[in-house]
């Protein structure tokens, strides 16, 4: 299956809620991803909702670790440097295999120009290579940095990660979704998926996090965080 843009799959309406661009995605699984396959992933969440993973990451009103990441030119990026110039917008998704990560990180590449009018910066961490990186920031055109964090370092700071169960992981290979090739690593960990926001202390002013991969906050909310 092809997973479209946002303005490959509605031409003009690249500013539909997310709820909605997801809504598409779930429907064309539902009717295209087989049963069995369906039912591997719903318990793969299932498990990680009863490890209550999403209640224990790093909580509003902790301190940030700081971090130093490899953008997609493979360049530098700093927190304390970031922090700098204002607060800082971290989304911390999966990889550019993920249809949802996708989406999300479109409709938030629409919303960078609210995000930045509040004085605000926007970064995404994921697992995947600085090769991986630079594909995905380039396919998908996007206007901020996309960070690699090698072996979900940062990401384990903030209690997000977890390892992908055996049979989540044969249904990935049957897909060609090669994490250990995608991440560089063969550990088969991932981040759920994590919204932050981060003051200029490194303070978290905002924290949401979901076991459910097929869920994530709206763009246009976290703006309205901002504000």
């Amino acid at each position: 299956m092809k997973w479209r843009s946002l303005e490959e799959s509605t031409p003009g309406l690249d500013s539909r809620p997310l709820r909605e661009v997801f809504a598409e995605r779930k429907e064309l699984i539902a009717k295209y991803v087989p049963h069995e396959t369906q039912a591997i992933h719903e318990q793969a969440i299932t498990e990680l909702r009863s490890r209550k993973l999403a209640a224990n990451i790093l909580p509003v009103g902790a301190k940030a670790p700081s971090f130093q990441l490899q953008n997609q030119d493979k360049e530098l990026a700093s927190s304390s440097a970031l922090l700098e110039r204002g607060r800082l917008v971290l989304c911390f998704i999966r990889g550019r295999w993920c249809p949802f990560c996708v989406g999300q990180m479109e409709a938030m590449n629409h919303m960078l120009p609210q995000i930045e009018e509040s004085g605000a910066a926007l970064v995404a961490i994921s697992p995947q290579t600085v090769k991986q990186s630079f594909f995905m920031h380039d396919q998908h055109k996007l206007r901020f940095p996309l960070l690699s964090d090698a072996g979900n370092n940062v990401a384990r700071q903030f209690g997000l990660v977890y390892r992908v169960p055996a049979a989540q992981q044969a249904v990935y290979r049957q897909v060609f979704v090669n994490l250990p090739f995608t991440n560089g690593d063969d550990s088969w960990e991932l981040p759920i998926p994590a919204t932050y926001i981060l003051d200029r202390d490194g303070t978290v002013l905002y924290a949401s996090a979901n076991e459910d991969y097929t869920e994530r906050p709206e763009p246009a909310a976290i703006v309205q965080c901002l504000m």
